[in-house]
């Protein structure tokens, strides 16, 4: 079983995690590659992680944002996804650290369930209709301004029907995984993340008309900005993007590809969002 391992350095007690999996890999016949931050901690003759597409499994070793990072870098691959949280929220994640070293064996006696999670790609275009390569995205796609404190006058179209001319600090496009990030910081909805479909959410929108708005699955969501201020950002899972240049359309679909997410206790989708985000009820009463 070919395994991938990437960490966020800087989380403390990554290093225990890393000599947990190498300790227990031999006898479950584990063959582990790590990103390069990691190679140091694997220790001598560690295998670099050079090719995701081959990988049965990727490990990520820190919080959402590693998860997130992992699931961009599996690309086309639906290899399975392990998250053990040492960061913070962990919403995304499999397990504490703490039970990492119990679960190993179980994961892989394939003792586990991979709740499959819809992803995105984005590409942008410019005036002459040629596409920039396509970043994925499990939580969502962002186009933003950067620079001074203005709103943003941009178009929207879906399906290529023109929605309109829209003024706000930006746009939200997001999966039902992501509905609980950013989006709902927004204003969005919150969706069950096994429900396919698309979420488009307005940032600190000028009207009192625009609001969040659900699309179907294969919907197909443009936007391009009007003006072009300084600077027009387009940014992916929080984590990586690129400046949309003038005349340039952002375009953000469906990927082909979802995304595997293990899942090895039975708490539900609802029970997280009570343990980790207080959702349903006034604190310190049961809801």
């Amino acid at each position: 079983m070919r395994i991938g391992v990437i960490g966020h350095v800087p989380h403390a007690g990554l290093r225990e995690l890393v000599q947990e999996l190498t300790s227990q890999a031999p006898g479950l016949g584990l063959s582990l590659f790590f990103e390069p931050d990691l190679l140091p901690i694997a220790g001598a003759g560690a295998a670099p992680l050079e090719d995701p597409a081959r990988l049965d499994a990727m490990m990520a070793f820190g919080g959402d944002g590693t998860l997130l990072r992992a699931a961009r870098l599996l690309g086309e691959s639906t290899a399975p996804v392990l998250g053990v949280n040492i960061g913070k929220l962990g919403f995304l994640t499999t397990c504490r650290a703490e039970e990492f070293a119990g679960l190993l064996p179980r994961f892989v006696r394939g003792e586990y369930t991979a709740e499959q999670r819809m992803a995105l790609e984005t590409q942008w275009h410019d005036e002459h209709g040629l596409a920039a390569e396509r970043i994925r995205a499990l939580n969502d796609v962002v186009l933003h301004k950067g620079g001074f404190a203005r709103v943003l006058h941009l178009s929207l179209w879906v399906n290529g029907e023109r929605l309109g001319s829209l003024a706000a600090d930006g746009m939200i496009v997001s999966t039902p995984t992501g509905s609980t990030g950013y989006s709902l910081s927004a204003g969005g909805p919150v969706v069950d993340p096994t429900l396919e479909s698309i979420l488009v959410t307005p940032v600190a929108a000028h009207t009192l008309a625009m609001r969040s708005f659900v699309l179907p699955a294969d919907a197909v969501i443009e936007m391009q900005p009007e003006d072009t201020p300084e600077e027009v950002l387009v940014t992916v899972d929080g984590q990586v993007g690129t400046r949309l240049r003038p005349n340039q359309r952002l375009v953000v679909r469906r990927s082909p590809q979802p995304v595997r997410i293990v899942r090895m206790n039975e708490t539900t989708f609802f029970g997280r969002l009570r343990q980790k985000m207080s959702w349903g009820g006034l604190a310190g009463r049961d809801a």
